[in-house]
C-alpha cells in the first residue's frame, strides 16, 4: 500500500515565549496537529514575529526581524501559532509594517496562510473534538489580541465543550484584560497589578480547577498571580489541555 499522505502541511510557529520558557506548549500544539493528519514542520531560523519591537516603537528593528521571518516562512505551507498575540501581529500589523516595502507582496501572501491554533483546528480543519479529557471545572480567559484583532473565542470554547469529563463554567469579565500587555506590565506596573487583581477575583469566584487561555503571556500573568495568592487554581494553555497534558490537579 502507498504511504499515508497527510491532509495538509503546516509550519508550527511556537512564538518566542513558548520557545524559550514553555516548550511543552509547542510540543502539545504539534501533537494536536499531527493527530489531525497534519504534517508539522518547524524550519530552522524561525525566531520572532517582531511584535515586541513593533509595539515598543522600534519599527526599523521590527522590520528587520519580521522580514527575516517572512523569508524563513516562504513556501512553508500553512503557518499555525499557539498565540493570538503573534497571530494578530502577522495577520493584521504586517500590513502596516511592510506597506510600500520590498517585502510587501511576500507579507500579504504570508498573511493569507497564517492562523491561530484553535482557529486552524475548528475553522480550517473542521475539528471540534480532539479526544481530550479533563475531570474538573474549566473556565476560559480571552486574550486581548486574539479576541480584538482576530475575533477568536468561540473556537476555543467549541473545543473545550467537547473535552470529556470537564465542566465548563463561564468566567465573569472573560473579555477584560489580565493586565499583562507585554511592556505595559513593566511600564504601568500599578495599573497592571490592579487589573490582575480583578481578574484573579473573577477566577476564584467561579470555583474552577483550571483557567485556560490561548496565549502564554496571559497564562504567565495569571499563573503568577494565582501562585502568589496561594490559590489551588492553575492556569494552562489550551493546547496543553486539548493534548491531555494536564491532569485534574492542573499539573
Amino acid at each position: 500500500m502507498p504511504p499515508h499522505t497527510p491532509a495538509r502541511r503546516a509550519t508550527l510557529f511556537v512564538s518566542c515565549i513558548v520557545d524559550q520558557i514553555y516548550p511543552q506548549i509547542g510540543m502539545a500544539a504539534a501533537e494536536l496537529l499531527e493527530r489531525q493528519g497534519v504534517e508539522v514542520h518547524v524550519p530552522r531560523g524561525l525566531t520572532c514575529c517582531g511584535q515586541m519591537a513593533f509595539n515598543a516603537g522600534f519599527r526599523d528593528q521590527a522590520y528587520e526581524v519580521a522580514g527575516r521571518t517572512i523569508e524563513v516562512l516562504r513556501g512553508q505551507g500553512d503557518v499555525v501559532l499557539p498565540s493570538g498575540s503573534c497571530g494578530a501581529m502577522m495577520r493584521h500589523l504586517y500590513h502596516e509594517l511592510f506597506h510600500g516595502t520590498p517585502h510587501a507582496a511576500a507579507a500579504e501572501e504570508l498573511i493569507g496562510r497564517t492562523y491561530e491554533l484553535t482557529e486552524y483546528l475548528v475553522d480550517v480543519l473542521g475539528v471540534t473534538d480532539v479526544g481530550a479529557r479533563f475531570d474538573g471545572k474549566i473556565t476560559y480567559h480571552d486574550a486581548c489580541h486574539g479576541l480584538r484583532f482576530m475575533g477568536l473565542g468561540k473556537q476555543a470554547r467549541t473545543l473545550l465543550a467537547n473535552v470529556a469529563g470537564a465542566e465548563i463554567v463561564p468566567l465573569p469579565g472573560c473579555e477584560q484584560c489580565c493586565g499583562f500587555g507585554g511592556l505595559f506590565a513593566i511600564k504601568q506596573r500599578a495599573i497592571s497589578e490592579a487589573m490582575l487583581a480583578d481578574k484573579l477575583a473573577d477566577i476564584e469566584a467561579v470555583g474552577c480547577d483550571l483557567v485556560v487561555t490561548g496565549d502564554a503571556s496571559c497564562m504567565t500573568q495569571i499563573a503568577g498571580g494565582l501562585s502568589r495568592n496561594g490559590s489551588q487554581v492553575r492556569a494552562r494553555h489550551i493546547a496543553e489541555v486539548l493534548a491531555n497534558c494536564v491532569d485534574a490537579r492542573g499539573s
